[in-house]
């Protein structure tokens, strides 16, 4: 597994077999004062369509992060180590509460993570567009 510095959508086969195991992955937002706010979140990439989801509550810090930052959004990452390896991916998030586009990344979280997510009635998802990505095998 290699770096790919500004380059997420096209990753090597050990890249990608990396993000389909399950991992607990950390998301960084910026905090208005622009400190910085990690917290542990469930994370599915798409290299595709060059972008990374989490799923989460309306009313979570890092969902208001996200918000706070405007319309262009916040730069954010998301990353996931295991042993020796990980994983970072970085980009633009922006906050969607669209029915369909949290449904999508529900069924992706369940692929990943082999579960379906608690149920949740306020849930949006965090969608990352990507534009970079580095990591170590």
């Amino acid at each position: 597994m290699a770096a790919y510095p500004q380059n997420p959508g096209a990753p090597d086969a050990a890249y990608l077999a990396f993000w389909r195991e399950r991992h607990l992955c950390t998301l960084t937002t910026p905090r208005p004062d622009g400190s910085p706010h990690v917290v542990p979140v469930g994370v599915t990439y798409d290299p595709e369509a060059r972008v990374a989801r989490v799923i989460t509550d309306g009313a979570s810090a890092k969902a208001a992060n996200v918000r706070a930052a405007g319309p262009e959004g916040a730069r954010v990452a998301v990353c996931q180590v295991d042993g020796r390896r990980w994983a970072t991916l970085e980009g633009r998030a922006s906050v969607h509460a669209d029915p369909e586009r949290v449904a999508e990344a529900e069924r992706r979280y369940a692929e990943r993570y082999g579960h379906a997510p608690r149920p949740n009635p306020t849930r949006v998802v965090i969608e990352i567009e990507l534009s970079g990505a580095m990591g170590r095998g």
